[in-house]
């Protein structure tokens, strides 16, 4: 747990010394890398076969209409 705590700290003061102008070349790069065509497609092949392994995705959250399914919520007091 210390060292969780020390490492979040340390990454704070790197990052502060930092300041604004590197971090948002560091968002800049990260976002061009996840814009990336080739991440995009590869990223759409993995949430295919996780929902195909899951039930998870569009086809198990919505019906055969295209409309989304209204969440079934328990109610606390019943009886």
């Amino acid at each position: 747990m210390k060292g969780i705590l020390l490492g979040a700290a340390v990454g704070y003061v790197l990052g502060a010394r930092a300041g604004r102008h590197r971090y948002d070349q560091i968002a800049r790069g990260f976002r061009a890398v996840v814009d990336h065509p080739a991440v995009q497609g590869a990223a759409g092949i993995v949430r295919a076969k996780v929902g195909e392994k899951t039930g998870f995705g569009r086809s198990a959250s919505h019906n055969a209409n295209g409309h989304r399914r209204d969440p079934v919520i328990p109610r606390a007091n019943a009886t």
